[in-house]
């Protein structure tokens, strides 16, 4: 596949996938450079705001297979990866499969779950298997985890570790529609006479695969490799954090700005494609100091202030080696 079909397939699934979720592209854009790199999304917004309606319209349009957990304080550890059970017919025990054996998962509040449960899906997001009663079983790529959380109700809730934040390649919300879109979207629900919108299937998982090793195909040259580099050095020498992104955070940057170059049909990244995404790829990874928090600092604040701060690449020397002449 060429970069310039994958740009032309992914703005195809865009369009559709903004069928049912109105006036988000942006954000829509964040989720598919997520399912691009190969990666998990953590959706953290207020409820009612179509976190759930846009997981299922990804898959839905990408033809993927889709289950969807909703996280409580009772959910246990083999409830989202399955079980043994006796067979009284074979006289043996019989492996039965959680829902975590599909290609897209949503973790719906995945916040409400005990840390027991929520360890659970840590070997599935990193290693793509699941280990139970000793034997490890592989999960059928592409494996997505879209996992959503209400920021603003803590009570009964476990807040998740900075070792599994760390696991999500970006964390985006889709905050309140503008008046416009939210009328759009009550009108399409007057036209259509019914809650439900059935999308069409833009690509398949055979094509998702494919665009995923398309985005290998994305030169960075080393001024821009550095480029990221420094910024999330820059955040680790931060006085207001405790914690800067680790070299998983790089590995983000430059995965994501891959994919959103490859998204505008370049076969290079340039340094704005690192600033748009360098936000929702660090600002969950980042541990502010504890007397910062009465201030009303965030970790999207720190992320701007040292974009502001690191030095950004010339022109010059962003562009692949037989494309500078003409730059």
């Amino acid at each position: 596949m060429e970069i310039r079909d994958l740009a032309e397939l992914g703005g195809r699934l865009l369009d559709e996938v903004e069928r049912a979720v109105v006036g988000k592209r942006e954000q829509l854009e964040l989720v598919l450079l997520g399912m691009l790199a190969d990666g998990h999304v953590l959706l953290e917004d207020v409820p009612g705001l179509a976190k759930t309606l846009a997981a299922r319209s990804f898959a839905e349009a990408s033809g993927l297979a889709f289950s969807r957990v909703q996280f409580t304080p009772d959910l246990l550890p083999a409830d989202v990866t399955g079980s043994s059970i006796w067979n009284q017919r074979d006289g043996d025990f019989e492996f039965r499969s959680g829902p975590i054996f599909t290609h897209l998962l949503l973790a719906d509040e995945i916040n409400r779950a005990p840390p027991k449960t929520q360890a659970a899906l840590l070997e599935a997001m990193q290693e793509r298997q699941v280990t139970t009663d000793g034997v490890t079983r592989p999960l059928e790529r592409p494996f997505l985890v879209l996992a959503t959380q209400n920021p603003i109700e803590y009570e009964g809730t476990y807040p998740l570790p900075e070792a599994q934040l760390d696991r999500f390649l970006l964390r985006t919300g889709f905050g309140y529609p503008a008046a416009d879109a939210e009328w759009e979207m009550l009108a399409r629900r007057i036209e259509r006479r019914g809650d439900e919108i059935a999308l069409a299937q833009v690509i398949d998982r055979e094509t998702l695969l494919e665009m995923q090793a398309t985005v290998e195909l994305v030169h960075v040259e080393p001024s821009v490799g550095r480029y990221i580099v420094d910024i999330v050095a820059a955040t680790r020498e931060s006085t207001s954090l405790a914690v800067g992104a680790s070299p998983r955070g790089s590995l983000a940057l430059l995965k994501l700005s891959r994919c959103r170059a490859a998204l505008a049909g370049r076969d290079f990244v340039t340094p704005d494609d690192v600033k748009e995404i360098a936000i929702p790829a660090l600002a969950h990874r980042l541990l502010l100091k504890p007397e910062l928090w009465v201030q009303r600092r965030s970790g999207e604040d720190v992320v701007r202030e040292t974009l502001a701060q690191v030095p950004t690449p010339r022109a010059e020397d962003v562009a692949p080696p037989d494309q500078q002449s003409d730059t």
